[in-house]
């Protein structure tokens, strides 16, 4: 049977995806939020628009890819779950992560972390960052360890915020965060290096242009030499202490793993943020989250399966507002897809994280606040949502990442609800819940519960 290539998308349906989906994607910043562009979209509700426009690419030719051409290069865009599972479980044997935008990104920061790095060291790079992240087990050997850390620097964000008598805000809440990501990552030494941080965003900044620009060396350097610095000192309950004290050979770049942590991290600053703003507007969701945390203990480390419902929130806020606008790979072989089109190596393939975690064709909930569905297996199998990605290539760093933010927001809510001061339309029903928000404008008040 000869080989059939996927639909083409035509000159119009060109025109249509790079005003809905390409641009407004790429201008509020794939690796580091540009704070205006991201207020614009929220006030069309971007996302939205983009999901209707691939809806409407989907009735038109069917599930299968459909093939466009940006800037000169063939990309497939994933249309179907049958499609999303088949890139996800094939990765990294067909499809690699180290895609070309992607690579051309986070070069500028992280230029031996293990997703763009080549074919023949990935396997020793993706092995470290699962022994150092403990993927696979009940628990992260540091939870112990880091509880009482994050719980410290929520009740500092509370002092702050009661002390100051103005709203809580996202400067606010992202500075407090970043203090248990360089606590947790580099060290407590680390928790007021705000230059490393500064460091990494300016690269971040250079690195949303991805292939358009080159790397500044220097800052670069600069960035890495002060990772390599807390990795030398090896704080103890650090993972740049695990970093220091796991064997490894000359392939693996110990320390230039640390780079994605930290840029993995802020993201999930952004989720937490987007979970509060959640709850404030859930009322009966809030309370089974204040008894869920009444049910510990304040003074004992959190442990795997704590604060189960809280975790679902977080993961909620990354369904509902994906902090990763797409998940990029490249074929690395030919490619058969579900509806029997065929691909050669080499393709980009876009799975764009909004269109499927909002998919009301395989989501019923699509447009709700429904963490039970992470809770009570509806979620467990659906390859439509990645919010830490999915198959052998799935982040290896999720269980980490969602026992700091539940830890976070356990200590933020023990003794206080949250109350969404801004925006003043109400992100919860009989309001449909938009698909685009600004993080940035969110605005709480903490009154004692």
């Amino acid at each position: 049977m000869p080989q059939r290539p996927p639909a083409r998308a035509s000159v119009l349906e060109m025109i249509l995806l790079g005003v809905t989906v390409f641009v407004p994607t790429l201008a509020q910043g794939a690796i580091l939020r540009r704070p205006r562009m991201v207020r614009l979209a929220a006030r069309f509700d971007t996302n939205r628009s983009a999901n209707r426009t691939l809806a409407r690419l989907r009735r038109r030719h069917g599930p299968g890819p459909v093939s466009v051409n940006v800037l000169g290069r063939r990309v497939l865009l994933l249309l179907s779950p049958q499609d999303a599972r088949h890139m996800f479980t094939a990765t990294p044997a067909s499809f690699t992560p180290a895609n070309r935008e992607k690579a051309g990104g986070l070069r500028h920061f992280e230029p031996d972390g293990v997703l763009i790095c080549p074919t023949e060291v990935r396997p020793e790079r993706r092995a470290f960052n699962e022994a150092i992240l403990d993927w696979g087990a009940p628990a992260h050997r540091l939870f112990p360890a880091l509880t009482p850390r994050v719980r410290e620097e929520a009740q500092a964000l509370l002092a702050l915020h009661h002390g100051s008598g103005r709203p809580l805000d996202w400067d606010a809440f992202s500075a407090a965060f970043w203090r248990v990501i360089r606590r947790v990552v580099l060290g407590d030494a680390a928790r007021d290096d705000h230059r490393i941080t500064e460091l990494l965003a300016a690269l971040r900044a250079d690195a949303n242009w991805l292939n358009l620009l080159r790397p500044k060396n220097r800052t670069r350097e600069a960035f890495l030499a002060g990772v390599r610095a807390y990795v030398d000192r090896a704080e103890p309950d650090s993972l740049a202490a695990l970093v220091a004290a796991t064997p490894s050979n000359k392939a693996t770049e110990p320390a230039g793993q640390i780079p994605h942590w930290l840029f993995a991290y802020d993201a999930a600053a952004i989720a937490t943020y987007s979970a509060l703003a959640l709850l404030a507007n859930h009322p009966e969701h809030a309370a089974r989250v204040h008894t869920e945390i009444d049910g510990t203990e304040p003074d004992r480390p959190a442990t795997a399966d704590a604060l189960p419902l809280l975790r679902a929130c977080v993961l909620e806020s990354l369904r509902l507002w994906p902090t990763s606008l797409a998940i990029l790979r490249d074929t690395t072989a030919e490619t058969t897809w579900h509806d029997g089109t065929t691909t050669p190596a080499g393709t980009g393939v876009v799975f764009y994280s909004s269109f499927f975690h909002r998919d009301a064709r395989h989501l019923p909930y699509a447009d709700e606040f429904e963490p039970d569905a992470w809770l009570d297996g509806r979620n467990q199998e659906n390859w439509t949502l990645a919010p830490f990605s999915h198959g052998p290539a799935k982040c290896p760093g999720q269980d980490l990442v969602l026992f700091t933010a539940a830890t976070f927001l356990a200590a933020l809510l023990r003794d206080h609800r949250a109350l969404l001061l801004l925006p003043r339309r109400p992100l919860a029903p009989p309001a449909p819940l938009p698909h685009t928000i600004d993080h940035t404008t969110l605005r709480f008040a903490l009154p004692p519960k």
